[in-house]
């Protein structure tokens, strides 16, 4: 709000030419304030949802419904609640066994991993490769000289060591080389039956663990088909005791409707009303008053005091119209002297509200030239600043 009237001021400033100094405006934001502000705002946004909206103002509510659909909502939200309750213990105890299949099958695995690490280490050392001489680490303090003997096959024609024709050990060094070949046959015959033999043996284990897990998976879905079944069974045992106990319920209002129905016959067949006794038409509030539904009619006596009483009432209604009359000719002519009197009153009052006319014509005409001269000042001295759309579309957006 500060911010805005500093930027009303600035804007009226500069244009009506009256300050020349600008001045910096971009302080800094109080965050205390500008939190509150904003803590307001949302106040207010909350307040106009609830005023401007029309539902929320709607005055008288249906009680005894309102109760009933509570009422109703409670009673599905509890069953609502047992049955999500009976799905969440299925569930936690499929997943307690869905923990402890994985956690056995963690088990079997690490030792596997575990048999097979120690098989490497103990049978597949790097020593024991073919071709580790080509990358033995201490090859170079292994290694022997250019030449050991005369007879030394490592020796080259380029070395000057051994020459064409000195080939002494040819036999040996077939020999030699007949017997490594043998070796490495062998080693590689070994290596793959043992191969094969982890292969056979980690088939066996994954064919004995999915045999399990078909078990454990058959297991779990008969328990699971024999709680759905004895939730069913409980399911229609309930629905048949509530059947039953409705076709009961109903038995009982039938027997108890056709007894009353027994009972009202009875009463209306030997009762005082067909039976037209006098006596029960007589009231408990005075002898003179009856109970209508029950009245059969007036006896001889009260039919003659009523005509009696209806001659006096003739004579005296005629006594009360000649006194009427009488009046009625009275009030005649005084009406008629009174109608004189405000002929020449009528009269009287018409001159007075045509001099008074005449008189507020003038006035009115003094008025209007005072009002026309008052409207030109305002418009043209005073109202220079006429309000924009902005000043009217302020109005009702608040709930203030």
């Amino acid at each position: 709000w500060y911010q805005r009237r500093v930027r009303e001021a600035v804007v009226s400033t500069q244009s009506t030419g009256e300050g020349v100094a600008m001045y910096k405006l971009d302080l800094p934001i109080d965050t205390r304030e500008a939190n509150a502000i904003a803590a307001r705002q949302q106040r207010e946004e909350q307040r106009k949802t609830q005023i401007f909206n029309a539902r929320t103002r709607l005055i008288g509510v249906d009680t005894d419904s309102l109760s009933k659909q509570i009422e109703e909502k409670k009673l599905m939200q509890q069953a609502e609640r047992e049955r999500a309750n009976a799905y969440d213990n299925d569930m936690i105890k499929t997943a307690q066994i869905c923990t402890l299949l994985d956690e056995r099958q963690s088990n079997d695995t690490r030792k596997l991993n575990e048999q097979l690490n120690k098989f490497r280490l103990e049978q597949q050392a790097a020593a024991s490769r073919r071709e580790f001489d080509l990358y033995d680490p201490e090859s170079k303090k292994k290694d022997k000289p250019a030449r050991v003997s005369d007879d030394d096959p490592r020796c080259q024609v380029s070395g000057l060591q051994l020459f064409q024709g000195e080939d002494l050990s040819a036999k040996d060094r077939k020999k030699l080389q007949q017997e490594q070949m043998r070796e490495w046959i062998k080693q590689q015959l070994e290596e793959k039956n043992r191969e094969k033999a982890a292969e056979r043996y980690a088939e066996q284990l994954h064919q004995k663990k999915m045999m399990e897990i078909d078990a454990r998976s058959a297991a779990l879905a008969r328990e699971e088909e024999d709680c759905r079944r004895n939730l069913n069974m409980a399911t229609k045992n309930y629905n048949e005791a509530l059947s039953a106990e409705r076709k009961a319920r109903e038995a009982l209002d039938k027997q108890k409707e056709q007894d009353d129905n027994f009972t009202e016959l009875s009463n209306q067949v030997f009762g005082d009303t067909l039976t037209e006794n006098p006596g029960v038409a007589q009231s408990s509030f005075g002898a003179h008053r009856v109970i209508p539904d029950r009245w059969k009619g007036m006896s001889a006596e009260q039919k003659a005091e009523i005509q009696r009483t209806r001659d006096l009432q003739k004579e005296e209604k005629q006594r009360m119209r000649d006194e009427e009359k009488e009046l009625y000719n009275e009030y005649e002519r005084t009406a008629l002297l009174q109608a004189q009197k405000a002929i020449l009153m009528e009269r009287e009052k018409n001159r007075k509200a045509a001099e008074l006319e005449k008189s507020i014509a003038e006035e009115n005409m003094r008025l209007s030239q005072e009002q026309r001269a008052n409207l030109t000042r305002l418009n043209k001295e005073i109202y220079t600043n006429p309000p924009t759309n902005d000043y009217f579309a302020q109005f009702n957006t608040s709930t203030r």
